[in-house]
């Protein structure tokens, strides 16, 4: 996924101004709320992803790792300045780590 940015990331770096670059940013149409997922809830995902991601692009991704998707999580907060809630973090990372239903 982020090769596939990097050329984007570049072309808005080329294109900024004085004031550097504009990131601008579309949200998804809503598609629907995630459904709990192995017995885990998805109210912290509902709550904090789904601001951004529809429910269909995250559950359209890879399997990853609880690590990965930790890394993934700080990367939203770090370098997209997500507005998750530290408090959730657990509860997100076990839904995306969890198996599928």
């Amino acid at each position: 996924m982020m090769r596939k940015l990097l050329p984007f990331v570049a072309i808005l770096l080329t294109a900024a101004g004085p004031q550097g670059p504009v990131l601008r940013v579309t949200v998804p149409d809503g598609d629907g709320w995630l459904a709990d997922r192995d017995r885990v809830s998805a109210d912290a995902v509902n709550s904090n992803c789904l601001a951004c991601h529809s429910a269909g692009m995250i559950t359209a991704q890879p399997r990853l790792t609880r690590m990965q998707w930790g890394e993934t999580l700080t990367k939203m907060r770090t370098v997209y300045a997500a507005p998750i809630a530290p408090e959730d973090d657990a509860a997100i990372l076990d839904y995306l780590a969890a198996s599928p239903s």
